[in-house]
């Protein structure tokens, strides 16, 4: 008879003084009847079964066909096919859906606007301070002239 790890872990388990037993381990929490045990066995040798034939398979040196992954494809029909028993919208995975979906192209444009913005304030503001420039020179050298004549 083979014994689910959590019941024999659990008889070896002793709890220190200022700490309780926890829950998973605690015996008075789960009185598993002789029944129930044979059915825990059981589904733990049909799934031992299992993975030891999935796995001779696997690993046979003469297999020409493609070998599948029942787990595989339970996920992937779940994904493709069965999509709405698998996911209904509720307003926390709309609004991520709307975050991861609109988010990046938001924070981009941001990102480039305001990136473009500066360059263009800072060119602005550099010819700005050349026509200054070149107006003080032009006018210096006025007044320079008259000054003269």
């Amino acid at each position: 008879m083979v014994v689910s790890s959590v019941s024999r872990f659990a008889s070896r388990y002793r709890p220190t003084p200022l700490a309780t037993l926890p829950p998973q381990l605690d015996p008075n929490e789960y009185q598993w009847s002789p029944e129930k045990r044979r059915a825990e066995a059981e589904r733990v040798a049909l799934r031992s079964r299992l993975k030891r034939d999935f796995f001779l398979r696997l690993n046979d040196p003469r297999r020409t066909e493609l070998l599948e992954d029942t787990a595989v494809l339970r996920w992937d029909y779940a994904r493709r096919q069965n999509v709405y028993s698998s996911h209904r919208f509720t307003p926390k995975s709309s609004l991520l859906s709307l975050l991861w979906g609109a988010g990046p192209f938001v924070f981009w444009y941001y990102v480039l606007k305001s990136s473009r913005d500066v360059s263009t304030r800072r060119s602005i503001n550099q010819k700005t301070q050349q026509f200054e420039k070149k107006k003080q020179e032009s006018s210096t050298t006025y007044n320079v002239r008259t000054a003269t004549m």
